[in-house]
Order: C-alpha cells, then sequence, then structure tokens
C-alpha cells in the first residue's frame, strides 16, 4: 500500500508523517524504517525506527531510490513500513519539471509494496490541486 502526504512547504507534512510513524511503530509487526535527505529527524523518531540519510547513500534519482528499497527489502524481509520525508529531494525532481518522473516511481513503488506486502508512506511539496492523477490514487 502506498500513502502520500501532500502539502505546501510549511504545511505540516513532516509532523503529519511522524505522527503516522509513532502509531506505526506502536502497532507494528515489522520493522520500520525512515528515509530523509539529511540529520533533521534524529530527534524526533523513536529508536525502533531505522532512520536512514539518504544523502549518506548518494540518492538522487528515481532508479536509485528504487535500488535502494529493493536492497533494503533484500536485506530484510521484515520490513513492513517505508517512510519517505520529501519524496521530490530524494528522486531529485526540480519543482518545475512535469511529474512524469515521478508518476513513473510511484507505479512502481505501488506494485513493489503489493509485491512485498509493505506500506510506503511518502512526504511531497507540492500544492495538492497540481497532484497529477497517478499521485491523487493515494492522497
Amino acid at each position: 500500500m502506498i500513502h502520500i502526504i501532500m502539502g505546501l512547504k510549511g504545511s505540516g507534512k513532516t509532523k503529519k508523517m511522524l505522527e503516522e510513524l509513532q502509531q506505526t511503530v506502536a502497532s507494528a509487526t515489522g520493522d520500520v524504517v525512515c528515509i530523509e535527505h539529511g540529520k533533521n529527524l534524529t530527534y524526533d523518531v523513536n529508536y525502533r525506527v531505522r532512520l536512514v540519510d539518504a544523502k549518506e547513500y548518494g540518492i538522487n534519482s528515481p532508479e536509485l531510490l528504487k535500488g535502494f528499497l529493493c536492497g533494503l527489502h533484500a536485506g530484510n524481509f521484515d520490513i513492513t513500513h517505508v517512510f519517505v520525508d520529501n519524496l521530490y529531494r530524494a528522486i531529485n525532481k526540480p519543482m518545475d519539471a512535469d511529474s512524469s518522473a515521478c508518476d513513473e516511481f510511484l507505479a512502481w513503488a505501488a506494485t513493489f509494496a503489493e509485491i512485498n506486502n509493505m506500506n510506503l508512506t511518502f512526504t511531497i511539496s507540492e500544492d495538492p490541486a497540481n497532484a497529477s492523477e497517478e499521485m491523487k490514487k493515494y492522497l
């Protein structure tokens, strides 16, 4: 399953994601991972969550994020939830670019999540009114 938390900068996306993350950790039957760009959430995330800095691994394109998610799963089949804070930054999508790369990634992620029985949650810094049809499926 995929879930997208979408809103403009400063609208509380990360706060909402952190609330969902804490609820997930409290009830999760498997491992929980949170991917962020930088080390901003270190003190906000429960110690049971595996916090990953995307910058440390050079994640800056949809292909690299796909590979990273596949590697996470290959290394640990017990991961049930992955949270990605700021998807556009993780895939290096310019704000003025079209959403086709993001849409293709989300389609792939939905299939990946279903096949591997995972839940993926992404935050996207964008006005929800500008969401593509692919994104609207997961809001």
